[in-house]
């Protein structure tokens, strides 16, 4: 199919307008992990960028796509390349952490906008030319907290990746824990490459919690939930929103039934109130998109490179006006644009950029998805 006739449907359904472009044209280069531990996360986000239409802001644009291998190295080589060969007016990526973290200093450097895909944080000082697309590990871990307290949870064990996004997670769930009175057990953790977790399971177990936090994502998040289910946990299991994909749920089985993902908007729109201001756009992403790769195909890394759509699509006229693609006036007032432009619907809530805030998220953002008969529904 031809991406004309694909992206003007898509618009259509989305009651979006595809602008007639001018001569300019704008240079975006996208980072991903396609191949490597975190593919599970590069692959559905370059499905998203797929489904966008024709131009950016009225602007033809040329996409160009490049695999860091789930290696935080190639993300950093890749980036250099795209902001001196290609002379990119944007970086969008990766889809996971440490790389897109990687990418962060090449971004800063050649003053280049980075929309990374995946909740990267940074040291102080660091990051400025880095906006997320992905809730931040806060507002996501305020999520589970809650839940918790609501449902009378005590103590959990910690079970993540030994990483940057394991990292963020601990930090937040710890700091909000403790001001909730809710006790961590134990900490495990485990490289993403790993192929067993026996012995964190064994250690989680142990430590008596009633419930279990994996901090894992994609197509590797069910191998920790199957292992502390088969080492006969009983209590109530919690993912993160990196784990909101059917591939937790196809590889999982019966062990991630009745377990909780706390997940973005665009899993299950369905799910939402009908008053929320992403409902409709949510909902029209996922039909538009599960007309175009199937029933159940959905899934919250596609939306996030759509949401990238979204948002340029709004700030680069803005940067026009002080500047073309290609220089660094361009790059300089996109970057304002961003911090300035106020809040922007996109499908995984209101998103609100400025010079103190590079995540833009609030609760609004976030939603609590359980696993029943199979299939992820909206948790009471």
């Amino acid at each position: 199919m031809k991406r004309l006739f694909k992206t003007t449907i898509l618009a259509a359904a989305l009651g979006l307008t595809v602008s007639t472009a001018s001569a300019e044209e704008l240079d975006i280069g996208v980072v991903l992990s396609l191949t490597g531990p975190a593919s599970g996360l590069g692959i559905p986000t370059n499905t998203g960028f797929k489904l966008w239409p024709d131009t950016v802001g009225g602007l033809k644009y040329n996409l160009i796509v490049l695999d860091d291998a789930s290696n935080p190295a190639q993300a950093q080589k890749n980036a250099q390349k795209l902001v001196t060969e290609d002379k990119v007016d944007v970086i969008l990526g990766s889809s996971t952490t440490t790389p897109a973290i990687a990418m962060g200093e090449t971004a800063a450097s050649s003053k280049t906008v980075q929309l990374a895909i995946s909740p990267a944080e940074f040291p102080d000082g660091k990051g400025t030319w880095t906006f997320r697309l992905p809730q931040s590990t806060g507002v996501m871990a305020g999520g589970i907290i809650n839940h918790m307290k609501a449902n009378d949870i005590k103590s959990f064990a910690f079970i993540g990746y030994n990483d940057a996004y394991g990292d963020s997670w601990f930090r937040d769930l710890k700091e909000q824990a403790e001001a909730a009175g809710i006790k961590i057990t134990t900490e495990e953790r485990y490289a993403r490459a790993d192929t067993s977790v026996t012995a964190q399971a064994l250690k989680a177990i142990a430590s008596e919690p009633d419930a279990i936090v994996i901090v894992a994502s994609g197509s590797g998040s069910a191998m920790p939930h199957t292992t502390v289910v088969d080492r006969g946990f009983k209590g109530t299991i919690y993912q993160t929103h990196s784990a909101a994909s059917r591939d937790l749920i196809r590889l999982g089985g019966k062990a991630v039934e009745g377990s909780f993902v706390i997940s973005g908007l665009a899993v299950l729109p369905e799910g939402l109130p009908a008053d929320h201001p992403s409902k409709k756009l949510a909902t029209d992403f996922v039909n538009a998109y599960e007309k175009e790769y199937g029933a159940g195909t959905r899934n919250q890394f596609a939306a996030h490179a759509f949401d990238a759509w979204l948002i340029l699509d709004k700030v680069v006229p803005v940067a026009l006006k002080k500047g073309k693609p290609g220089t660094e006036e361009f790059r300089v007032a996109l970057k304002d644009a961003l911090e300035n432009y106020g809040s922007i619907p996109i499908t995984q809530g209101v998103i609100t950029y400025t010079k103190d805030d590079h995540f833009g998220f609030d609760d609004q953002a976030r939603m609590m998805l359980t696993i029943e008969d199979g299939a992820f529904k909206a948790a009471k």
